[in-house]
């Protein structure tokens, strides 16, 4: 009778543990969905601000329809991306495409100096600071959950549910680039 116990005991203590580790699983990977979300907040904020931005440069620049369709050619593309790959790859044209939109407004001296395009400026800088710390928590959350799925006895337990890994959000190279060059500073 004291054996039966015993075993009893013992398969209660595995399934209970079998249960933390599911619904440990299952908390992480909502916090990597939660994380995610946050950074298609932050990314539809910007997308928002993008037609102002264009219509504002488009009244000193209205011969330089190139590239302010590029912008918006970009911006659409991103909104119509989904998962985090896609995403970050879309999110990378619409950054290279205002990148050259902010080069044209340094031409124009009258549109550089116009209040509701400084406005629109300082409010797409704060954004991408929220952007990056949003991207930031994604991965922490991204890298948690795959390696708490990847450890042993969750690997097993992952496995047998369907638990996938989740993908970083990467920026791709061509960004990585361009973040790693130094600007050139003259007086």
């Amino acid at each position: 009778m004291t054996g039966l116990f015993i075993v009893l005991g013992i398969i209660a203590v595995v399934v209970m543990a079998l249960i933390g580790i599911y619904n440990s699983l299952v908390a992480k990977r909502q916090q990597v969905r939660q994380a995610f979300a946050d950074v298609d907040v932050q990314l539809k904020q910007r997308r928002n601000l993008i037609p102002n931005l264009v219509e504002t440069v488009k009244g000193y620049a209205s011969h330089e329809k190139e590239t302010l369709d590029a912008v918006i050619q970009a911006r659409n593309s991103a909104m119509s991306a989904s998962g985090p790959k896609e995403t970050a790859e879309a999110e990378a044209m619409v950054a290279g495409a205002l990148g050259r939109l902010f080069a044209l407004a340094e031409a124009y001296p009258d549109l550089k100096a116009n209040t509701n395009f400084l406005e629109l400026q300082k409010e797409l800088s704060l954004i991408e600071d929220k952007l990056a710390a949003a991207r930031r928590f994604y991965n922490s959350a991204v890298s948690q959950y795959n390696t708490t799925k990847q450890s042993f006895p969750a690997v097993i337990i992952a496995g047998s549910f369907g638990f996938m890994d989740e993908e970083f959000y990467d920026l791709g190279d061509e960004v990585r680039a361009d973040l790693s060059v130094v600007p050139d500073v003259k007086f």
